[in-house]
């Protein structure tokens, strides 16, 4: 028995490796929202690692969207708790937190890159500056420092540096999700939040946007929750996928386990649906 036991153990040492051994970068704890008579999000528990990319999938309606809004502090829910691990800070509920304190959280530690660009981006300002944009509020001020930086940000997430003082508006729907990308990590925040990141763009676009993704989590190490109805995109990145339907998360666990072997009969139905 006691062999048993250990070669268990052994194997889920191997299945879930550097995540389970950390301390979670990211709590929430029985988060419930209701919009009047729709209850959008139903007492749901999230748990994010350092490094670790978790894909959330579901329908629409499901309440996916709403969780990341609340990830983003652009919401508070009826109950529930978030923590951020962050360094040298004491660890508190951000729900907690006043309409100041929340922007500037996001500012230094929370990146996000929206589906709609125009919901991230100033449209009608250079690309270089809706990446010192962010630098600015986070108290940067210095402006050979801040185009150097925003051009770094830039460079980072593939885009052409000698367009960067194109307007988004001038953009592809790519380059608009590249100029996001580099605002969202140009302070090097503690998550990155991605809602749909490459809906509506063309297939050979979402490859190379999804490339610049899967390169920046390798080399930095980058913390990401990513929401998509797309389980191509979802299996392409996520270590660990959460599975939602009507607010309530139906199931979840390491990606190879969802998309091989899934449990619920919402999830097989997603999952045959894709194959």
């Amino acid at each position: 028995m006691a062999g048993a036991e250990t070669a268990r153990a052994a194997r889920m040492t191997l299945d879930a490796p550097r995540l389970m051994l950390a301390e979670p970068m990211l709590t929430m704890r029985g988060i419930t929202r209701t919009f009047g008579e729709v209850r959008a999000l139903r007492g749901v528990d999230v748990t994010v690692y350092p490094g670790e990319v978790l894909g959330i999938v579901g329908e629409s309606g499901s309440g996916k969207s709403t969780l990341l809004r609340m990830m983003n502090l652009e919401d508070t829910p009826d109950s529930g708790s978030y923590q951020l691990a962050l360094p040298d800070q004491e660890e508190r509920d951000l729900f907690t937190l006043d309409r100041f304190e929340r922007r500037m959280l996001r500012a230094r530690h929370i990146g996000i890159v929206y589906q709609n660009p125009h919901l991230g981006l100033l449209m009608n300002s250079s690309s270089s500056g809706n990446v010192a944009e962010r630098l600015l509020i986070a108290g940067k001020r210095n402006f050979a420092e801040l185009r150097e930086r925003a051009r770094q940000s830039l460079a980072a997430s593939e885009f052409p540096t000698e367009r960067m003082d194109a307007t988004p508006r001038e953009l592809s729907g790519g380059m608009q999700q590249r100029v996001q990308l580099a605002k969202a990590i140009a302070l090097e925040p503690a998550v990155l939040l991605l809602d749909e990141p490459t809906t509506g763009l063309d297939v050979s676009v979402q490859a190379l946007v999804l490339d610049t993704l899967k390169r920046l989590q390798q080399e930095r190490a980058i913390t990401m929750v990513l929401v998509s109805h797309d389980l191509g995109v979802i299996r392409t990145m996520a270590d660990r996928v959460m599975v939602m339907r009507r607010g309530e998360v139906v199931e979840q666990g390491l990606a190879d386990q969802i998309f091989q072997d899934p449990q619920h009969a919402y999830t097989q139905q997603l999952v045959h649906a894709k194959l």
